[in-house]
């Protein structure tokens, strides 16, 4: 009976990590890659990482996208049967084209929601929020400056990050044209997405994890432990300063109006 049990596949499930840039999905989906129990949640889907990913996963990099889809999906989840996926809200609209156009997933008639869940069996939604836009354009702004948009031990900036008012205007409109193409999104679908918050995620690491583990209806054998977070929160004094000359500068509106 034990070797039958062993030999039963498991039944996939997915879900689709949304987020924004710099909201700290970055930070979130190191957790759940670190448990090895809940899919390793990667941008699989953005166009200029799939050359990559079919090399590094034994997919047939000329296969259509419905292909690719199969085997990304097959390749990356954990032994547990969980699949996961993160998609920037820039390119979602794009995404969801693309696997429309594929007709492996429905018809014209067919609605996303249901689309998405034939692709990705039992998907369930996960979004990450930050609740201060302020800094999440900062960060942004800094990340588009130095090309770091992983701060990690060992990496070095491209470039020194210098204070940019319009840059930063610019990277808070982003932040939140983005989010509204979420709001919209999820309203169409008819679907209501578990969220995390940014903030509470570096305020209890661990614990906000284990409510995404909860989620995911992931349990974990009590020898796993979850540890810091390799990504590095890059807000410091750098940041600050930055928010406050900005802040000082919003009465003269034309010096931050994106040109």
């Amino acid at each position: 009976m034990g070797s039958f049990v062993r030999l039963l596949p498991h039944r996939r499930r997915c879900y689709m990590l949304c987020a924004v840039a710099r909201s700290g999905s970055n930070l979130l989906a190191d957790g759940l890659v670190q448990v090895r129990r809940a899919g390793r949640p990667g941008q699989y889907f953005l166009p200029q990482n799939e050359e990559r990913t079919a090399h590094d996963h034994g997919i047939d990099s000329k296969a259509s996208f419905a292909a690719y889809i199969r085997g990304v999906v097959s390749a990356t989840a954990t032994a547990n049967g969980i699949f996961g996926f993160k998609i920037m809200g820039w390119y979602l609209e794009e995404f969801l084209a693309r696997i429309r156009e594929t007709a492996a997933f429905g018809e014209a008639a067919t609605s996303d929601l249901d689309m998405l869940r034939r692709a990705f069996p039992r998907l369930e939604f996960l979004q990450i929020l930050r609740q201060n836009k302020m800094r999440q354009a900062i960060s942004k702004a800094r990340a588009l400056q130095t090309g770091l948009w992983k701060v990690q031990e060992g990496k070095r900036p491209l470039a020194e990050p210098q204070f940019d008012p319009p840059l930063i205007a610019r990277c808070l409109e982003d932040v939140r044209r983005e989010e509204n193409i979420w709001s919209r999104f999820f309203k169409r679908i008819g679907i209501e997405p578990f969220r995390v918050e940014y903030e509470e995620l570096c305020r209890d690491y661990e614990r906000s994890i284990r409510v995404v583990l909860d989620f995911l209806q992931v349990r974990l054998p009590r020898r796993i432990k979850i540890t810091a977070p390799i990504t590095i929160k890059q807000t410091d004094e750098l940041s600050d300063e930055w928010e406050e000359r900005y802040l000082a500068l919003r009465s003269d509106q034309s010096e931050l109006v994106p040109s």
